[in-house]
Order: structure tokens, then sequence, then C-alpha cells
């Protein structure tokens, strides 16, 4: 007999984010965290209510996915071309400091006489590859964040969003080096290959999508809503293709779609319908399904302090390394700040690099339980942590007497909440 039960989830999952996220506005802080805390208290880290399933977990990516396509098509091009070099270099810093930071903290507890254990391959591997962990960042959490404060087409929020990108191939070579150590099967010259081929395709299929596209808008007036349809199609594929044929995320896809439509007249009457249905349906799931999909493991002593070290060094290291990469490109303080901040987050691409490692041998089961708890924690914390610098950033540039362009609204908020 066929179930209904996935109505029932989906109802409990957006009547408790909507509610949960009207709480968490109550007290100033961004509705993406009621969703968050939503799915974990709905699921078995908490009361056990609902489960992942299948459904969901196909729901939720989709519904990132369309987060970051609207992510593309809000990004200033002319913004994204002038902070690259600085994206590139605020990236490599976000994955060589965290890699430092996750090693030493690594290094000191994996011991015999401190935690026990049972990975396959060498101590110094699986120290490098907590590391490498730290270095993955879910970039969905803070656009969504950025997206609720209006603050996605900012200096800083390009430089997030390009840093992101880069940060996302950055993490995919560190993984495949140190994943072809432990198993000689891997080649790193392949996914090296893969990743060049990918950009290569990504050029040449937004080129000649964006010129069909372009003729077609201008000779099919009378047909707009199916122009929402032809973009939803490029993205799909280019999320399907750029994770299936090139083993980039596809989300990279999505994004890499967004920007290239982006360029188009309708882009922000195509935004308009995506926002809709990501508001309606795919947002809440996708970002309940993160809580859904946590279980948090028995913990001892020395696991729960090197837990504490690991989200402490997870924060710490992101913040460092992006804002130092920032400020050597030129940034304003309480910019390096925002894209610190901004970078924080591991999300889901934690959990999926922790798996990869699980799988190779290169992670012991004993440091599972503390990554989870970090991608909880750096999760939850990034939209507070978010709010918090882009309030005070803009009573920092009027103290300093600089120019208040675009900080228009975070004024306005921290002259509502006195005024409250």
């Amino acid at each position: 007999m066929h179930s209904y039960k996935f109505l029932l989830d989906l109802a409990i999952i957006l009547l408790c984010t909507k509610l949960l996220g009207i709480t968490t506005t109550k007290v100033r802080m961004p509705q993406v965290v009621g969703a968050l805390m939503a799915g974990l208290l709905l699921g078995p880290a908490a009361f056990g209510v609902l489960s992942e399933t299948d459904f969901l977990r196909a729901v939720a990516e989709l519904g990132v996915i369309v987060l970051m396509f609207s992510a593309g098509l809000e990004t200033d091009i002319k913004e994204l071309k002038k902070s690259g070099k600085a994206s590139l270099v605020i990236a490599a810093c976000g994955v060589i400091v965290p890699i430092a930071g996750g090693f030493l903290a690594a290094s000191f507890f994996n011991k015999p006489e401190m935690i026990q254990s049972d990975a396959s391959c060498s101590i110094l591997l699986q120290n490098i590859f907590i590391g490498v962990i730290l270095t993955a960042t879910s970039v969905s959490i803070t656009v969504e964040t950025l997206k609720e404060l209006g603050r996605l087409k900012t200096h800083s929020g390009n430089a997030i969003l390009g840093a992101a990108i880069i940060d996302d191939i950055l993490g995919i070579i560190a993984l495949t080096i140190i994943t072809s150590v432990a198993d000689p099967s891997v080649r790193i010259i392949v996914v090296l290959g893969k990743v060049a081929a990918f950009f290569v395709f990504a050029i040449v299929a937004g080129f000649l999508f964006y010129k069909v596209y372009k003729y077609w808008m201008s000779n099919a007036d009378r047909m707009r809503r199916r122009h929402v349809i032809a973009a939803f199609v490029f993205c799909l594929l280019m999320a399907y293709l750029s994770e299936r044929l090139f083993g980039v995320a596809d989300i990279t896809g999505a994004y890499i779609a967004g920007l290239i439509i982006s360029n188009v007249g309708e882009s922000e009457y195509l935004l308009g319908k995506f926002d809709v249905a990501s508001f309606l349906l795919l947002s809440p799931v996708f970002f309940a399904n993160i809580g859904l999909s946590v279980t948090l493991p028995k913990m001892t002593p020395a696991i729960v302090l090197f837990t504490l070290i690991l989200v402490i060094v997870a924060i710490l290291t992101k913040v460092i390394g992006c804002g130092l990469g920032a400020k050597l490109c030129g940034y304003q303080t309480h910019q390096c700040k925002r894209i610190g901040v901004g970078m924080v987050s591991r999300g889901e691409v934690a959990l999926i690099v922790a798996s990869k490692g699980t799988e190779f041998g290169l992670l012991g089961s004993a440091f599972v339980g503390p990554v989870v708890v970090m991608v909880v924690i750096t999760t939850i914390i990034t939209p507070i942590l978010l709010k918090v610098v882009y309030r005070s950033g803009a009573v920092a540039a009027v103290e300093a007497g600089e120019d208040i362009t675009g900080h228009y609204d975070e004024l306005t908020n921290v002259r509502r909440e006195h005024q409250s």
C-alpha cells in the first residue's frame, strides 16, 4: 500500500520551521537559525519525531540547488570580477589555516592514551584528514542569511561567494590528495583534469545558452513564464553534469548557471519566481533536513574535550584565515570580519568529506562524533555571528567617517532596535 506519510512530514517541517523562524526573529536572530533548530529538535538528536528519508533528502538537495541558483541570479558580475583575485587569496588562506589548525588539534588528542582510533591508515594521515574536514565551507547557510539581511550584493557578500566556490575546488583537491595516498586507485591528475574540464565546459555551455536564451527572450515576450522553465532546466542540467561528469559539487554548477543567466534582463523576474518556490517549500526542508541527519554518538571525557577544541579551532581558523586573506587584499577591518564569519559554516559539506574519510579508513569512529557536533555548532552559530558583524560594521563605518553607502539597511535596523 502506498504511504502518504511524506505529506505529514512536510506539514510538520513547514509548520515547525516557520514557528521557530518567527521565534528567532523575535530575539533578533535570522530565521534560518530557527529552521536549523527545528530540524535538530524534530530529529533523532532530540525528540525523534521525524527521521531523514530518501524523499526529504531529495527535496533538500533540490532546495540547496535552487538556493545557490538564486544566489547566482543575484550576483553582481562586475563586483564578482573585481573580487576575483581577492576570492582566490581568501579561499587559499581559508584552506591552509584550517588544515594546520585541525592537524595540530588532532595531533594532540589522537594518541592511545587520549583517544584510541580504529582507522586503518597512519596517525599522520588521520590528523591531516581532520584538518581537511575543517577546510569545508557550506555557503548555502551564509547565502540564506545574507539574503535575509539584504546584504548579498555587497563587496563582502561577493567576496564570500567567490571564495566559497574556489574553496570548494581547493577542498576537492585536498581531499583527493590525501585519499590518493591512502588509496592508490585515486589519481590526483585525473581529478585536476576533471576540474579544469568543468570550467572549460561551463564557459562553452554558458556562452551557447546565453546566446540562445537571449535570442529566444527577445522574440517570445508573450511566453514569459516559459523562460522560468528554460532557466530551471539549465540550472538542473548544470548541477547534474558538474557532479556526475566532473566530480564538482552540484551547487557549484547551479551557482554558475544562475551567474550566466544574471546577465539577462529578465533575471529579476526569474529571481522572484524561484524565491517563491524556495520560501514555500524547498528552503525549509533543506535547512530542517540538516538537523534531521544529525545523530549524536556517545562521548567520553577525552572526546568531549576534543570536541570543544575542534569547535573553537573550526571557528577561529576560518575567521582568522579568511579574514587575513581579505586584509591582505585591501578589505577594511569590518569587511574582513564579515568574510571570515561568512566562511565558518561547515554544514553538510563537512559531513560528506567525513563520510569519504571513513570509507577510505582515514577517520576513526571515535572522531565521527566530534565532527558531527562541530558541524552542528558552526552551522547554527554562523547566521548569528553574521548578523552581529554586519550590524557592528554599519556602526563602525559611521564612527570612522567612512562612506556609508551600502550600510543603510543595517543602520535602519539598528535604529529600530533601539526604538523598540
